[in-house]
């Protein structure tokens, strides 16, 4: 085990950044172009071709990528959509930023991802079938959520699906006939988005991505992530002169930056050995974990590919007679940090003020906020890392 030292921790997460990325972003903090350059469509194209999707609109964050996704959809005022409580508070809020409101369902207790029977009873609250316009699943920790009967819900109701994969570029899922489905390529959704935020599977710094296969929502999504404007001839009312443009809508400023783009060109170069390298040291952990009875490892069937975000397992804390702070103080105490993800979002003051939502309304999703532990996984880290880790959890278990 690595002695205590406060000036040596292995995160939950981090970035890798090599020289061949940080000569990318040089080459064009040289170049012309810095802002809307011809970096964007490049690393769009990538973001295509590599999920599958017939469109890409990268922006400045997945938090506007999830707002974007939310107004291009149509939420106004009164609309709801359906979401998971076990996220982070962007899935929700980008909701509540379009005029709507989110209803949550709970989770499965074995994916912690949002359960589709859930989804089935609160559209059958509903007793006009007007109100639930959407929803929003998402892919927790890289596991993917069950899109195919997502998706015949949704058809059965007529209601948008916006997978939320900010956790999950590179998973994959496999449907009812044996096929495939990539996290991206929008095959039983209207739109898939994406962060690039330091800790995820690629980085942009902060950044995020739009896919989807409707050519009219790729069309707004480049007018929303850009104030609102236009310069195509097809869509100006009058054109006055070549420096001309129309606001035909209230947008945002959600562009992302030239730079930013060329690190995630590098970097999405190097996205299946990423994936590849987090796999490994999951089925280390996997291997290592799976027969001590006061944890849970991750839930991955074989109809699943999991690109492993995070690694969370979940502690049976009564049994081992520790509290939560005190397992993650000695962890850090030997110089392993670890995180929770994610404190359910209906707990928050801000929710239950404004929704009216309280403790005990998803039980499962609580449940499982009481129990779990996110523990070190990144490409970065090395196989004396790993071994930590594992003597680590060892430790505290007793085992």
């Amino acid at each position: 085990m690595k002695k205590s030292n406060a000036n040596k921790c292995i995160p939950y997460g981090h970035q890798c950044i090599d020289d061949s990325d940080i000569e990318e972003v040089i080459k064009v903090l040289k170049s012309d172009w810095i802002t809307q350059g011809p970096k964007i469509k490049e690393f769009e194209k990538l973001i295509c071709q590599y999920t599958g999707a017939n469109y890409c609109i990268v922006v400045s964050s997945g938090t506007a990528a999830l707002h974007l996704a939310a107004l291009s959809s149509g939420v106004r005022q009164r609309d709801e959509v359906i979401t998971s409580p076990n996220t982070f508070l962007a899935t929700a809020n980008c909701i509540i930023y379009a005029g709507g409101t989110p209803r949550f369902a709970d989770i499965d207790p074995h994916t912690n991802n949002i359960d589709p029977k859930k989804i089935k009873g609160l559209i059958r609250m509903d007793p006009s079938r007007k109100k639930i316009k959407g929803i929003i699943p998402v892919h927790f920790a890289g596991l993917p959520s069950e899109m195919e009967t997502i998706k015949s819900i949704a058809d059965e109701y007529d209601l948008f699906v916006i997978e939320d994969g900010c956790h999950a570029l590179g998973s994959e899922w496999q449907d009812s006939k044996g096929r495939w489905h990539k996290v991206g390529s929008c095959s039983h959704s209207n739109i898939t988005v994406f962060s690039f935020h330091a800790v995820k599977h690629i980085t942009t710094g902060e950044g995020g991505a739009i896919t989807t296969n409707n050519k009219n929502l790729y069309e707004k999504l480049l007018r929303l992530r850009n104030h609102g404007m236009t310069k195509d001839p097809d869509l100006l009312r009058r054109n006055d002169a070549p420096w001309y443009y129309e606001m035909h809508e209230l947008g945002y400023n959600y562009r992302i930056t030239d730079f930013q783009c060329a690190l995630g060109i590098s970097q999405m170069k190097k996205l299946d050995s990423f994936i590849e390298r987090r796999n490994i040291i999951a089925e280390k952990f996997n291997d290592e974990f799976n027969n001590i009875e006061e944890i849970s490892i991750p839930f991955v069937t074989e109809k699943n590919k999991c690109s492993y975000h995070l690694y969370v397992i979940k502690i049976n804390f009564p049994k081992i007679e520790k509290t939560r702070i005190e397992v993650i103080n000695e962890l850090k105490s030997n110089g392993i940090g670890t995180q929770v993800h994610y404190i359910p979002i209906h707990l928050q003051p801000y929710y239950q003020e404004k929704l009216g939502c309280k403790k005990g309304d998803f039980p499962i999703a609580e449940d499982y906020y009481e129990r779990a532990l996110t523990l070190p996984l990144f490409p970065k880290m090395s196989d004396e890392d790993v071994e930590d880790i594992i003597n680590g959890v060892k430790k505290f278990i007793g085992a």
